[in-house]
């Protein structure tokens, strides 16, 4: 399936497409697009947009696209909940839980923005390890 949103990815622009393809969909394709592109090109492509203005799987009641991909996709996992979290308070102003482990993965996010890499997919492979990390840490804090 090809997914689709606004393209400088960044904290949350990243941790979906890592949920995606660890959970939801394998064989995920990303498409990263210029916000006033998104609707036409996810219509002529069959494409699911997310973590754009007005589409079901980005920001609303407070909480973020990451947030809202494990809610549609029932995603029940208490590791990804707590990771949830920790994507929240990097990508929003209001943060609602106080993860204090959210201004680490901000600020790795914001670095990966000063690495000179070529585009939003070598962001994407090469920050994916950071979601394995943060992956494998809540996993780890919740079984202590």
């Amino acid at each position: 399936m090809k997914w689709i949103t606004r393209e400088h990815v960044k904290v949350d622009r990243v941790a979906c497409p890592w949920l995606i393809k660890k959970f939801i969909d394998k064989e995920a394709e990303f498409l990263f697009v210029p916000e006033n592109k998104i609707l036409e090109i996810a219509e002529a492509e069959g494409a699911i947009p997310f973590d754009a203005p007005q589409v079901e799987l980005g920001h609303s009641n407070g909480k973020c696209s990451f947030e809202a991909i494990i809610e549609k996709y029932q995603i029940k996992d208490p590791a990804l909940q707590l990771l949830a979290k920790i994507v929240h308070g990097a990508d929003v102003e209001k943060d609602l839980y106080s993860q204090p482990e959210s201004a680490g993965l901000k600020a790795i996010a914001e670095g990966f923005q000063y690495l000179a890499l070529k585009d939003d997919y070598e962001i994407l492979k090469n920050e994916f390890i950071v979601y394995d990390a943060f992956y494998a840490y809540c996993k780890n804090k919740l079984n202590n």
